[in-house]
């Protein structure tokens, strides 16, 4: 066998090893300093910095805002809640999927105004819901702009406060001017991601997963 031969044999078999780049798909779920939870072609991964998952994502860095992974020999930037197809052109910034928790509560990561907030999602609210700690946490003076009236809660009538949020994000869909309820007191334990923001999107639940999407 001569060399040139010998050459194209290897050359090709290298190829055959190497072989096209994998297509994967790729859910952020929640990020946190140092370590990521995404789903990848449906299946769930936990993966702390410098892991390899076995469809062959490597978890960069994570923090509480974005992960940056290395996939296919390339470095991309993901924020929470996006998708990323195979083509891996970047994150879908009109789309966030969400996952039921261990007893089947939608909640998310997100922010108001700025600040980062977990949400549990309530499409039975009419409005976002917070309570008066959770409004003070976050710097909204609410008995100074807020529209007093009442609400009834499992502790009885309690005084309520409607404001208007000057950005509310999660995932990469941010909306402006969302209309909130702050209820005195320290009910509802968990921030209610209402229909003043839900309403504002498309969502499809399949399955488990439950997906917002921009409407524009």
């Amino acid at each position: 066998m001569n060399s040139r031969v010998l050459k194209t044999i290897l050359l090709l078999l290298s190829l055959v090893a190497c072989g096209p780049a994998m297509a994967m798909d790729i859910v952020v779920v929640a990020l946190f300093k140092d370590k990521a939870i995404v789903t990848i072609d449906g299946t769930r991964r936990v993966l702390n910095v410098g892991e390899v998952s076995p469809e062959g994502a490597k978890l960069i860095s994570a923090n509480s805002d974005e992960a940056v992974f290395a996939i296919n020999g390339q470095r991309e930037t993901f924020g929470l809640g996006a998708h990323i197809g195979s083509s891996f052109v970047g994150a879908s910034s009109r789309e966030v999927q969400i996952f039921p928790d261990p007893a089947g509560m939608y909640t998310t990561t997100g922010s108001i105004n700025g600040h980062l907030i977990n949400f549990l999602v309530d499409t039975g609210a009419t409005n976002i819901a917070l309570n008066s700690n959770h409004a003070k946490r976050l710097g909204i003076d609410f008995r100074y702009t807020g529209k007093k009236g009442y609400v009834e809660t499992a502790s009885g009538v309690e005084e309520a406060y409607g404001v208007i949020l000057r950005t509310v994000k999660v995932g990469e869909i941010e909306l402006r001017d969302v209309q909130a309820t702050v209820i005195d007191g320290d009910f509802p334990s968990d921030v209610l991601l209402g229909m003043s923001f839900l309403g504002r999107l498309d969502m499809q639940r399949v399955g488990t997963t439950l997906t917002l999407r921009k409407k524009f």
